[in-house]
């Protein structure tokens, strides 16, 4: 089945601390905000937030491996950070097809991630995907 503009996916998630001291060892980034609970309680957001690009890997995931699925191909990724991700809090990530063109088997892609709580958009973006079978 062919995807079509308009066509999306959501799904819920949130990042536990040990995530995101996994990651901050992967990543080499040990930033205290995002690690350290008393060095971010002095902080504007007052407890550890998820390291922005850490917070996007959920559309890796949902890309690569749900809407299209595998053999997904994710080219690029234009990105604001609105609002931080907090570790333990659950969010709502949401991919919507915005462009499609069937020539090049490509497509443009809304990104979002809301606070599942107040739905206020947390991360907000755009994609580019490339699909042999499903665009």
């Amino acid at each position: 089945m062919l995807l079509n503009e308009g066509d999306f996916y959501s799904e819920n998630f949130s990042y536990s601390m040990e995530d995101v001291k996994t990651f901050a060892t992967i990543s080499g980034d040990f930033n205290p905000i995002h690690i350290d609970e008393a060095y971010a309680a002095n902080t504007v957001f007052k407890k550890p937030i998820v390291h922005g690009i850490f917070a996007l890997s959920v559309f890796s995931k949902m890309i690569g491996m749900t809407f299209p699925g595998e053999g997904t191909v994710y080219m690029g990724q234009d990105v604001s950070f609105k609002r931080p991700v907090f570790v333990g809090k659950e969010y709502i990530a949401k991919v919507t097809i915005s462009a499609v063109n069937r020539d090049k088997h490509t497509a443009t892609i809304s990104t979002e991630i809301l606070d599942a709580e107040t739905k206020k958009i947390c991360v907000v973006g755009i994609a580019s995907i490339l699909h042999k079978e499903k665009i």
